[in-house]
């Protein structure tokens, strides 16, 4: 998220992912075979829509799409030769969607590729993934390898390089532009990759993002920032679609008048009129925001805190990316904010700051920075709900940003964000009501991806221990 490190290997790693993507395309037939049906009976059901868990249905599912949803009461045509699973006490929850990961970046550095750790995401319960931003050509075939292996993998979406300024913070993933006039041939090439967003960076000022907010939109396509030198208000202003860090709004509402003394961030008053102004203007221009506590958490602020960094989700990942993590946050100056007091009392503020702006009605996207330190790809997610509620955010209210609001900022809220008649067999079954408590998305006994039912212990097995 914020190293200044300069990757060396880029092509190392392309050739790498290349050598195990070889055999697939994204035509080519699924590795496993796609079931003729499942059917999942008497299951509660998570509406996102309206927030709220269904009584009994029956869930349908033919190939890789749910055919219907009815009440478990009602007479359905049991498809000859499916694989029926008892739902009766069990609960039923739309794929959950990572709104924020690099399927390159950090991996390139530990030695790794990005499909070693896709099946941490599924085995999670996290049946698609948004990369955002990454060198396009190893992205992209991150994300052929998913789509060629539904049976281990979440569905990947791609975004643009970090476009900023010349140079680039981050030379790997990062494309500088200096004159707004650049940008129309930068996004024409960049759509040639299919890409699902387009990501600002810090060093990028106003009229070079203002250039990029107005062509994307004229291209129908949605563009986040990571803010640096183009200010929250002007940003939200020009009309972008989503800001990506509590960073990016915290960071523009310190009054000028606030004395810099140590610790000072976590003493700032969020009743400030500068903060209420923003907070306003993000609701009524209903601008997304993904505030990735987990990142500012685990990474940036309190990463040699105990129940940071002994977390059991840790053990999960590859030795190698354990390994290169402690490496990563002393190249990266974190943890960031001075005394063990000052930074939690900052990242305190952080979560009170969503609970603000989650209130006034700001609609709330959910995304870890997955695999920085400490973000374990998939399980990082539950982190992140658990940390959003404890800003504020009713479960419900958690589990709709992580469903259907990550669909609609995808622009695939047609296909996937809810359990639906036409919609992607994207489901999670879990065994307790995460409306009771959040912790429950953990109680996952089926994953069931494009209509494949999975099991995450199997799933954990596909991840290199080394």
């Amino acid at each position: 998220m914020i190293s200044t490190v300069r990757c060396t290997t880029a092509s190392r790693i392309v050739w790498g992912i290349v050598g195990v993507v070889v055999l697939t395309s994204p035509t080519t037939t699924w590795a496993a075979e796609t079931p003729s049906a499942v059917v999942i009976e008497g299951c509660s059901v998570f509406d996102p829509e309206s927030s709220t868990m269904l009584t009994p249905r029956t869930i349908v599912i033919r190939g890789d799409k749910i055919v219907s949803v009815t009440a478990a009461d009602e007479k359905v045509e049991i498809p000859e030769g499916a694989t029926r699973i008892d739902g009766r006490g069990k609960f039923a929850l739309p794929g959950l969607i990572d709104a924020h990961t690099h399927s390159v970046h950090v991996l390139d550095y530990a030695r790794m590729t990005g499909d070693e750790v896709l099946p941490l995401y599924l085995a999670a319960g996290v049946t698609s993934i948004r990369s955002t931003g990454e060198e396009i050509v190893a992205a992209t075939l991150v994300a052929r390898w998913a789509m060629a292996h539904p049976e281990s993998s979440p569905r990947v979406f791609t975004c643009s390089p970090l476009l900023d300024g010349d140079p680039p913070i981050h030379r790997d993933i990062g494309r500088g532009i200096t004159d707004p006039a650049q940008v129309p041939a930068i996004l024409d090439d960049l759509q040639r990759w299919n890409i699902s967003t387009v990501k600002i960076y810090a060093g990028t000022g106003r009229p070079v993002g203002k250039a990029i907010i107005d062509e994307g939109h004229r291209r129908g396509l949605f563009i986040t920032a990571h803010l640096g030198n183009y200010s929250a208000q002007h940003a939200v202003e020009d009309g972008i679609d989503c800001l990506e860090h509590i960073w990016s709004v915290y960071n523009y509402v310190i009054p000028g008048d606030v004395k810099r003394e140590p610790g000072y961030r976590g003493r700032l008053d969020l009743s400030n009129p500068l903060c209420e102004a923003l907070v306003a203007d993000l609701a009524q221009r209903k601008t997304y925001v993904d505030p990735t506590l987990a990142v500012f958490r685990n990474m940036i602020l309190l990463p040699d805190v105990p129940e940071v960094k002994d977390h059991p989700d840790n053990a999960l990942v590859p030795k190698r990316l354990r390994d290169f993590w402690p490496v990563y946050l002393k190249r990266t100056g974190c943890p960031q904010g001075g005394a063990l007091e000052d930074r939690r009392r900052e990242f305190a503020k952080f979560q009170e700051l969503t609970g603000k702006l989650y209130k006034a009605g700001v609609p709330l996207l959910v995304g870890t920075d997955s695999p920085e330190p400490q973000c374990v790809p998939g399980f990082s997610m539950h982190q992140e709900l658990e940390m959003l509620v404890e800003s504020g955010l009713p479960p419900a209210a958690a589990l709709k940003a992580a469903t259907l609001h990550n669909a609609a900022a995808l622009k695939q809220q047609e296909y996937l964000g809810s359990i639906q008649a036409g919609k992607y067999a994207d489901i999670i079954l879990l065994t307790a009501n995460p409306l009771d408590d959040i912790r429950n998305t953990r109680k996952i006994e089926n994953v069931i991806r494009s209509g494949l039912v999975c099991q995450p212990a199997e799933l954990l097995k596909r991840v290199p221990k080394e």
